[in-house]
């Protein structure tokens, strides 16, 4: 016999206990987590006309979850990849569900058993050196916004990080002097320092010296003094790259964010020889596998291949038909 489940109890536990204090998982996930419940519980409660509160876990079944899946992508247009961010935290909470409410056992089952939609993986985009510096000249640095707006974009274009580790930065975060470097806690809380080159320590020394704002800990806050927002970083950028535009036309044509100058700094240390290990422990990457995908995105390092290559002496011979079904086969 099937018990009666409220999903707002379980849901709570999954958070503060599962998430918070047994898995200790970063502000980045439990805010990413965080949305996708916010967005399923809005869903189910229009389709099931039950307020989240008041939703019992049998409710939230397998053919609901795919509805929802279904409706981000038709009607909020996400992509498949960010379909299953959200497929990913649903399966997350179902695991922990299978502990805490075996009965639903066979509903469990259900959901977790919905794959991930496969997607093209798609190139990595960067921006050409001239570009950066374009970029980097665009902020007025005769105002306080100006100077704030460089500094936050020279340390983004130079060190790699995230948006969410940029955003996070305190004044703490940065040891200026011999090995100078940026404290960063990343993804899955993996600890990393990323140095400093001397024109960005010398921006950060400038910088440091300007009138603080809020509690004056934040590296690059916002009017207010608290940290820079997604669509804070959105604006400036858009407002930035367009004036850089002007000066460098070939940004017309590119999308700059601060994903966008991660990716550039990689393929520069790439270019440079750096070992694709030594480029993981830099960004942070979880596998040096991941750094994999810069080896396809720049044609520059390609053509490099291409000319240590010896040329093929080709040679022409009848053309003999092959097996049918071979053929066939080889066609699918």
């Amino acid at each position: 016999m099937t018990t009666i489940t409220s999903l707002a109890p379980l849901l709570e536990r999954f958070f503060t206990q599962r998430l918070m204090q047994q898995r200790q998982a970063s502000p980045h996930t439990i805010s990413s987590y965080r949305d996708t419940f916010r967005l399923l519980l809005m869903f189910a409660q229009q389709r099931l006309r039950t307020s989240p509160s008041q939703l019992m876990f049998a409710g939230i079944d397998a053919p609901l979850i795919i509805a929802f899946l279904d409706h981000l992508e038709k009607d909020r247009g996400l992509s498949a990849r960010s379909r299953n961010l959200r497929l990913t935290a649903i399966h997350s909470f179902f695991h922990y569900a299978a502990f805490e409410a075996p009965d639903h056992a066979a509903q469990i089952q259900r959901v977790l058993a919905i794959p991930s939609k496969r997607f093209t993986r798609t190139q990595v985009h960067f921006i050409t050196r001239p570009e950066v510096e374009a970029l980097l000249a665009a902020p007025d640095q005769s105002t306080w916004f100006g100077r704030r707006d460089h500094a936050f974009l020279l340390v983004a274009a130079q060190t790699g990080l995230r948006l969410s580790e940029m955003t996070g930065l305190t004044r703490d975060d940065v040891i200026l002097g011999i090995g100078a470097h940026v404290h960063v806690i990343g993804k899955g809380r993996k600890e990393r320092c990323v140095p400093l080159a001397k024109p960005t320590v010398a921006v950060l020394k400038r910088w440091l010296y300007e009138q603080t704002r809020g509690n004056g800990q934040v590296l690059f806050p916002n009017a207010r003094g608290s940290h820079l927002s997604p669509d804070g970083v959105h604006y400036l950028l858009v407002k930035h790259s367009t004036a850089a535009a002007k000066v460098c036309p070939s940004l017309k044509k590119k999308r700059v964010t601060v994903h966008v100058l991660r990716h550039t700094m990689a393929l520069d240390l790439l270019q440079a020889g750096v070992d694709r290990s030594v480029i993981a422990l830099w960004l942070g990457h979880k596998s040096v596998e991941t750094t994999q995908i810069y080896l396809e995105a720049t044609l520059a390092m390609k053509e490099q291949a291409l000319g240590k290559t010896t040329p093929l002496n080709g040679k022409f011979s009848r053309y003999r038909p092959g097996d049918r079904l071979l053929g066939f086969l080889n066609n699918l």
